[in-house]
């Protein structure tokens, strides 16, 4: 086992690599473990439909979240951003949900935060893995391909909708995001070209990037 930039990297006898974040779950479970052993176990990040509500200028005068709460909501967050980044991207838009409450949470945003991290532990073993066997084809060429998928004004704040996509090369993720589209679309017919778009562009780029190091992409 490797250890790069706090991620696990174990690699077997057939060149099969697993990225996994062990200690960045140790250390959720050091600062939320008596809170989580009292949270009902989910098998999902969040339910579906689920969505962060930002507080109004009004709500947060009346107050939100104590100051020491509101500290560990963001560093709550912030440790499940850093295992989303290398090994986690189920969770990728529960996490980007979290971060609209940053800087003025409620009791309804810390529960979520809370449901996402028993999901973690509940999980801790999930981890990303990438099969040698998988990546190039019997024509020894690096296969790109990509799922994408839009909401329509799914943000309730900005009405903005929200872009969800994931790239392989074979079986074996490599790129992900979940994210707010930069602009408000019409209709879901337009969201859904605007995630398209978003998609391809990580493609074309991902495409130079193999190609500048000489791989065969298709």
């Amino acid at each position: 086992m490797e250890e790069y930039v706090g991620c696990s990297v174990l690699r077997n006898s057939i060149g099969d690599i697993s990225l996994h974040r062990p200690y960045l779950i140790k250390k959720i479970n050091r600062e939320f473990g008596k809170e989580l052993k009292y949270v009902r176990a989910v098998t999902t990040p969040a339910a579906a439909g689920d969505s962060v509500v930002k507080m109004t200028d009004d709500e947060k005068l009346r107050g939100g979240l104590p100051k020491e709460r509101q500290t560990r909501y963001r560093s709550g967050v912030g440790m499940l951003l850093y295992l989303v980044k290398f090994s986690r991207p189920d969770i990728s838009n529960s996490v980007r949900e979290l971060t609209k409450a940053m800087d003025c949470a409620n009791e309804t945003h810390y529960k979520a935060l809370t449901r996402v991290l028993k999901y973690v532990m509940s999980t801790s073993d999930l981890g990303l893995k990438y099969d040698s066997g998988t990546m190039v084809n019997f024509k020894g060429v690096w296969k790109i391909v990509a799922y994408c998928d839009s909401d329509f004004a799914g943000d309730k704040n900005t009405r903005r909708s929200v872009t969800g996509f994931c790239i392989y090369i074979g079986d074996s993720l490599i790129s992900w995001k979940a994210r707010a589209q930069k602009s408000v679309t019409l209709s879901s017919t337009e969201a859904e070209y605007v995630a398209v778009s978003e998609v391809c562009a990580e493609i074309i780029f991902i495409k130079y990037l193999l190609e500048f190091v000489e791989v065969n992409v298709e």
